[in-house]
């Protein structure tokens, strides 16, 4: 038996790239930074390293919810697999790239700062019957 799964918690550095592939499918690409922090023994000065990690998305649920939602800065927890590429570039030379990969069913993406990008909260409400005055999106749980 063997597992292949990664989970990671880090923020984009720029916004994501989507790409379509030939047979019209989306795919989202972007890289999350995750930053440990200490202070040097010696010094007391704080240190901070930054890695920068490969994502690709090729779930088209996962693809949209990106699409509309992620932006650079966004903190988001990823589930994936690591999966590494291998390819030749123009000038004949061997490349490999390693990146987290989100497909099929055992992959999951939470946005863990507020979206700024909400759906217009009015368009919901008339949808659901519901008219401001009524509080639906109060914190309260009505039972």
């Amino acid at each position: 038996m063997s597992i292949n799964k990664v989970i990671i918690i880090g923020n984009l550095g720029k916004d994501p790239e989507i790409k379509q592939t030939k047979d019209g499918k989306e795919i989202a690409n972007f890289s999350l930074a995750t930053s440990e922090s200490w202070k040097d023994k010696s010094t007391g000065e704080k240190k901070e390293k930054t890695e920068w990690h490969k994502i690709s998305i090729f779930s088209q649920g996962l693809v949209n919810i990106v699409k509309q939602y992620v932006k650079k800065g966004s903190k988001l927890y990823i589930e994936g697999a690591l999966q590494t590429r291998k390819w030749t570039d123009d000038s004949g030379v061997e490349k490999y790239s390693t990146e987290i990969v989100l497909k099929d069913y055992n992959s999951t993406l939470q946005i863990l700062n507020s979206i700024e990008k909400e759906v217009d909260k009015h368009s919901i409400e008339k949808s659901n019957g519901y008219a401001p005055e009524n509080n639906y999106f109060n914190d309260e749980i009505p039972f």
